[in-house]
């Protein structure tokens, strides 16, 4: 049952492709893709399936990038990273810590904020979200995860730098 289950999904979707091909090649649209999006069946599904025009299909022929506002938060600020000797361990929003993510800790913004930190001696910059307390060393701001403090860091060899905090505007 499970094998006719899925060579009626592979002949669906090969149909839909195919007849999707004929038509964008037909059409007076100059440089239109098909995109045939993937169909997940449950074993009892089957049996109320919708007709192959009610099947997801969709037909891109543009793409819109969406820009995230941001609010300045501080400028200035003295940013470090977390080390090594924290991954693994719970952080206070209750998540398991990682280096190689983009997460980072203040001590007042809310878990779950998107900061966007802009390196103000080269100008990069990363978009990181708060998952912890801290930093607790006097005259920082905030402690970002290794990953994304080597990402915008100007010297590979240090260990703080002076970054803009910017809060995403939603």
């Amino acid at each position: 049952m499970k094998k006719t289950i899925t060579l009626f999904i592979l002949i669906v979707l090969s149909t839909i492709a195919s007849s999707q091909n004929r038509l964008a090649s037909t059409s007076k649209v100059p440089n239109q893709k098909t995109v045939v999006q993937k169909v997940i069946v449950q074993k009892d599904s089957v049996a109320k399936s919708k007709t192959l025009s009610d099947l997801p299909v969709l037909v891109k022929d543009s793409i819109q990038i969406i820009k995230k506002k941001y609010k300045t938060y501080k400028k200035s600020a003295h940013a470090s990273y977390y080390a090594d000797k924290f991954n693994g361990k719970k952080t206070s929003s209750g998540t398991k810590f990682n280096n190689n993510k983009y997460t980072a800790a203040h001590r007042k913004l809310p878990f779950g904020t998107k900061l966007k930190i802009t390196n103000e001696a080269n100008g990069k910059s990363v978009v990181i979200e708060v998952t912890d307390r801290g930093p607790f060393s006097r005259g920082r701001e905030i402690d970002l995860t290794k990953k994304a403090f080597k990402e915008i860091v100007a010297n590979q060899n240090t260990g703080v730098m002076t970054v803009t905090i910017e809060v995403e505007d939603n």
